[in-house]
């Protein structure tokens, strides 16, 4: 049965509303108004459905063409706990002429709301219709909104009418622009907000130390603490919180147990959210032992406490204690299982990240959200897993998932890296809303795979579209000029980022041009580069420097530029390993055997190879001479085939590649062989379909030995190969390959 109410056709804003009728009520009385029995109810209605009960009747008896009656309504539609704000703009909209109180009550409600856009346009709207001027009660929470929107313009104008409107003493407005210029990221605008205060209360200096603590200010948060005593303003928990998440930011775990001390010893407040505030800066500042006691001393336990206590144990890469805690969790909602993912991924473990996911896929006990989903693909696109990355894919078109931008970045990012540029595009493509990681995103996939004037051209239309590039998209152009030989282009691009995009080259910018400059063969002018570099040149630099030696044969600058890549970073494997490829190249097998020798004097070990390759959904990793493999027999059989079809073809293996000194021919050859690419090449032509592309993943440069082979074998067996290394791909079809050279 349909309530009166939905018999009630809704009034246009402007609709002509006929006068009310003398006889109902008293239209003069505002007395009489507020003590009406229709206006008493408003205040205790416990549903919606009673609110629109009384609104029925209100239009019945015209009660509702009162200002003050109407305004009720209003507060009760918009701010109580059952509060619906479409059916409160609904009721506002239909009242003749709403009264300031209406007004406030509306902008207040959307302020706090997911759309505070809405607050500002009823405030301006307020303001064009001209019959009430905004009060000390409308502007905190106008400000507030403007916070919220960032709108650090319009936030700027509303501080001049508080001034002009004779509110600038206002505490309750001052507090709300101190809150403002804070979220703003405008620090000093706040600070002089608050320093002109004639009167500050306890959210005055709250507000202040928070907003330093937050914007990585935390010794003049610190210093305004020690201050707001000595002024004996008594602080609060909220004033402890804000002190724990400075403390949390610096890293000072000394004052984080003064502060704690400081809680227990002068009687603040304690509360679950104060407790989880200790709990996070304990963590944050690497004392598990300290977050421990307190986590077993606590009496109330909520998700942020357990989530708190697994977030810590995963950044210390404790992941047993991590998983301890999720499984020992009353509740395990998402968040928790996008700590532990999240730990694994960041952790350089994303096999074991993928793990998680798979298992929460099965137990279906929280749903995944877009964090869950971002952690998944870049876990998907370490490892290659393209099939997963897919997977993920379509289950974000079914479940409807909007894509964000993060999303968006995280999917470019993994088809890029999991070796199709093609579908990456496609997603670029697809999407309306490209921020500057999407468009750096896609500019870095089409950089790895060697196409770098379509990544150029890329940047360009991203500057076209009045899309302002970051450092990292820069960093991606010039590594897209480096890779596909484009000195010229690069050069113009490096020379331009300060006059044209407004940003001050960086060392990885300069690595990056040292690089192109190198691969072209020009290390004069690399040289001279580096000599002239208003910042200090770091390993990157020289470590792009040592790589053009390394390709040139340029023994004496490469001894230079180790040298320096050594000493700045003395456990750098890398730069031991670049110069003996050198020396090997040469022949010096005296100094190979020296730098090895020096190499473990040091205690340093050359990082081991190791490839992965994916088929059906199910990721397969090999080392060097791997054979723990359940298909091992098959691969080295698949081996020896593969050698002597390329023996048949006049190939000859290139023993420079082989990094110590070994005097047998044949022993160098099978050192060859063994070579973890080589291994998963051999298990993809055995296991994947031949119409899939074989795509295998390398943590290290793939040597030149298994280039060439790669090269071959596409030719010799009708098959796609796509090899990432460490730096980009390699494309192999029909022996032929992308790359615009190979060293």
């Amino acid at each position: 049965m349909a309530t009166p109410y939905t018999q009630v056709l809704p009034l246009p804003r402007h609709q002509h509303f006929p006068k009310p009728n003398p006889y109902s009520i008293t239209v003069t009385n505002d007395r009489y108004f507020a003590n009406h029995p229709l206006v008493l109810l408003i205040d205790k209605c416990h549903s919606i459905k009673q609110l629109k009960q009384i609104h029925a009747r209100m239009l019945r008896i015209e009660l509702f063409f009162d200002p003050f009656s109407a305004s009720k309504l209003i507060e009760a539609s918009a701010l109580s706990h059952f509060c619906s704000l479409n059916y409160a703009q609904k009721v506002f909209d239909q009242i003749p002429q709403p009264n300031l109180f209406s007004w406030n009550a509306l902008i207040r409600a959307y302020s706090s709301s997911q759309d505070p856009i809405r607050s500002l346009l009823i405030f301006v709207n307020m303001l064009c219709e001209g019959r009430d001027f905004p009060s000390k009660f409308t502007y905190p929470f106008v400000i507030k909104a403007s916070a919220k929107m960032k709108a650090f313009r319009f936030g700027k104008g509303l501080h001049g009418m508080v001034v002009k409107g004779g509110f600038g003493l206002d505490l309750f407005v001052l507090n709300s622009l101190i809150h403002f210029y804070a979220d703003c990221e405008c620090l000093d605008a706040a600070y002089l907000v608050f320093e002109n205060m004639q009167t500050r209360d306890v959210v005055s200096w709250n507000t202040m130390i928070l907003g330093f603590a937050e914007e990585g200010y935390a010794n003049e948060g610190l210093k305004l603490f020690h201050r707001m005593v000595d002024e004996n303003v008594k602080p609060n928990d909220v004033t402890m919180m804000a002190l724990l998440s400075a403390c949390g930011n610096k890293l000072d775990l000394d004052f984080g147990r003064w502060v704690h001390a400081f809680i227990e010893r002068n009687g603040i407040r304690e509360s679950l959210t104060l407790d989880n505030a200790i709990l996070d800066m304990y963590m944050k500042c690497g004392s598990i032992e300290d977050a421990e006691r307190l986590f077993n001393k606590m009496g109330k336990k909520d998700i942020v406490s357990w989530t708190t206590m697994l977030v810590g144990y995963a950044r210390a890469a404790n992941f047993d204690a991590a998983r301890s805690v999720l499984n020992t969790m009353p509740s395990q909602d998402i968040a928790a299982w996008n700590a532990l993912i999240s730990a694994y991924e960041q952790s350089g473990k994303p096999k074991e990240a993928l793990a998680v996911f798979n298992e929460l896929q099965l137990i279906k006990k929280a749903k995944p959200d877009e964090v869950t989903l971002v952690c998944t693909l870049s876990a998907c696109a370490q490892l290659g897993a393209i099939d997963l990355g897919g997977w993920i894919h379509v289950y974000i078109k079914k479940q409807g998932i909007k894509l964000s931008c993060h999303l968006t970045t995280a999917l470019i990012d993994m088809y890029s890296k999991c070796g199709d540029v093609e579908k990456a595009l496609e997603v670029f493509h697809s999407v309306n809303v490209r921020d500057v990681f999407v468009w750096s995103a896609m500019i870095a996939g089409l950089a790895m795979h060697g196409r770098g004037k379509d990544a150029i051209s890329l940047f360009l239309k991203m500057h076209e579209n009045n899309v302002k590039p970051n450092s990292v998209t820069l960093t991606n152009v010039l590594c897209a000029s480096s890779h596909s030989g484009l000195v010229e282009e690069g050069r113009a691009i490096f020379n331009q980022m300060e006059t044209v995009y407004g940003i001050v080259p960086g060392v990885k910018h300069y690595a990056c041009l040292v690089d192109i400059l190198g691969r072209a063969g020009e290390l004069e002018e690399a040289v001279e580069l580096i000599k002239n570099m208003p910042v200090t040149p770091g390993p990157s630099v020289w470590g792009a420097l040592l790589g053009a030696c390394r390709l040139y044969g340029n023994l004496e600058l490469a001894e230079q530029a180790c040298n320096q890549l050594v000493e700045l970073e003395p456990e750098n494997h890398g730069a031991y390993v670049l110069l003996s490829n050198i020396y090997a190249k040469s022949g010096k097998w005296d100094e190979v055997s020296m730098l090895r020798k020096l190499m473990r004097e040091c205690g340093l070990k050359k990082e081991p190879g190791c490839s992965s390759i994916e088929v059906n959904g199910i990721v397969h990793e090999f080392l060097v001479g791997d054979n723990t493999h359940p298909l091992s027999q098959k691969i080295y059989a698949k081996l020896d085939e593969i050698a002597a079809r390329l023996k048949s073809v006049g190939y000859v293996s290139n023993k420079s590649q082989v990094l110590q000194l070994i005097e047998e021919e044949d022993m160098q050859e099978q050192a060859l062989n063994l070579h973890s690419e080589k291994l998963a090449m051999a298990f993809g032509l055995i296991s994947a379909a031949p119409s899939q592309p074989i795509r295998i993943m390398k943590n290290l440069r793939v040597c030149g030995d298994c280039h060439t082979v790669a090269k071959l074998l596409s030719k010799l067996y009708d098959r796609e190969i796509l090899l990432r290394d460490r730096y980009r791909f390699h494309h192999f079809k029909e022996g032929n390959c992308s790359c615009k050279d190979y060293w």
